[in-house]
């Protein structure tokens, strides 16, 4: 470990590119929620700007500053209680419903989604696990079992929210951990085929599920109701062109994208920054994975190395799967595009994440140049 106390410059640069970039855009696609509602607007920014942003860089901050073998001593508690801040969501007076979900809790007045800190309480234990396992990976007790176990109880307290988006990224997560661990190919191939299969039957008996689907297959039905978001949205981005309509020009934020702060984001950035604004935030992702999985590379040890690459796996995939149905070639699933969309737990925890990884960062086997 020769490079000690010097984090990886490069990604903290692609991160705070990142970071500023998402709150001008969040800033200008909550414009059109101004003359509408203006004390929404107003709590908006104080939940994305004072929570969100500046707790997650006091956050990070700590997450910085705290050696990473902290989060190994503690990751079954801290996976424990990620899980019963989820289920609090079901407590009445407590938990409450918006948009026909029930995913988030009140507490002293600000809202929180705690599947945030699920995620997060995940990647910890099942990085903890599987270094603890290693070398024993190949046996099914020590690595597919005890996922199997995790991911039922993670599916108990998700699939009732309803939050299916949660419940694929995490399992996508996990899937990339246990190919990263050594974990035979069987035995992942078999976890795949189970998530598939359970997939498909939610796809099947579940209405709003059945409903993205549809849509995603039919575009161009039903314009005024379930295909209304992806028919705005790619009015937006058409509209954009190659440069963009300029920043803060969009017309569609205006009465026509549902939430345009929020998971249509990028439909937003596509109309004021065009076709060139959009290449080079994906670019900037492509980046963000990149670097991130050079620092899971040289980590220095398997907790190490397993953390980052599940806390890079689902930050990318999140964005991606963002991006991908607000331009139509995957369903709709709400997902925010991470460090943009609306969401202050969702900023705050992402961005503390990002300090985690700094600090192992200080650590790489090579230098991170």
């Amino acid at each position: 470990m020769n490079n000690q106390n010097k984090i990886d410059k490069i990604f903290l640069s692609i991160l705070a590119s990142l970071i500023i970039i998402g709150v001008i855009m969040f800033i200008s696609a909550s414009l059109g929620i101004l003359n509408k509602n203006e004390n929404k607007f107003y709590g908006v920014m104080f939940s994305q700007l004072i929570y969100g942003l500046l707790g997650g860089l006091v956050a990070f901050y700590f997450t910085l500053k705290i050696p990473y073998k902290f989060w190994r001593q503690y990751s079954l508690p801290l996976f424990i209680i990620s899980i019963i801040l989820t289920a609090l969501v079901f407590v009445p007076g407590l938990g409450f419903m918006h948009g026909g979900s029930r995913r988030w809790i009140n507490v002293f007045g600000l809202s929180l989604q705690p599947v945030e800190f699920l995620k997060i309480g995940f990647i910890i234990y099942f990085a903890a696990w599987l270094s603890w396992a290693k070398g024993r990976v190949a046996d099914f007790r020590f690595s597919l079992l005890p996922l199997l176990v995790l991911l039922g109880l993670i599916t108990a307290v998700l699939i009732k929210q309803p939050d299916t988006k949660s419940l694929i990224l995490i399992t996508i997560t996990a899937i990339v951990m246990l190919f990263v661990s050594g974990t035979p190919w069987k035995h992942i191939l078999l976890l795949f085929s189970i998530a598939l299969v359970a997939f498909i039957i939610l796809a099947f008996t579940t209405p709003y599920l059945k409903s993205r689907i549809n849509t995603f297959l039919h575009p161009n039905q039903n314009g005024s109701t379930s295909s209304y978001q992806i028919q705005q949205s790619l009015i937006a981005i058409g509209s954009g062109g190659i440069m963009g309509r300029g920043l803060g020009q969009s017309i569609q934020k205006f009465n026509y994208l549902p939430e345009p702060q929020g998971d249509s984001i990028f439909a937003v950035v596509g109309e004021e920054l065009g076709f060139i604004g959009c290449i080079i935030i994906i670019c900037l992702y492509i980046a963000f994975a990149m670097r991130g999985y050079r620092i899971a590379h040289y980590a220095p040890d398997s907790f190490s190395k397993l953390f980052v690459i599940g806390t890079i796996t689902i930050v990318t995939a999140q964005s991606f799967m963002n991006i991908a149905s607000i331009v139509g070639v995957f369903p709709l699933t709400g997902v925010p595009l991470v460090f943009m969309s609306q969401g202050g737990t969702s900023l705050l925890i992402d961005i503390a994440l990002m300090g985690i990884v700094l600090n192992i960062s200080k650590f790489q086997k090579k230098p991170t140049n």
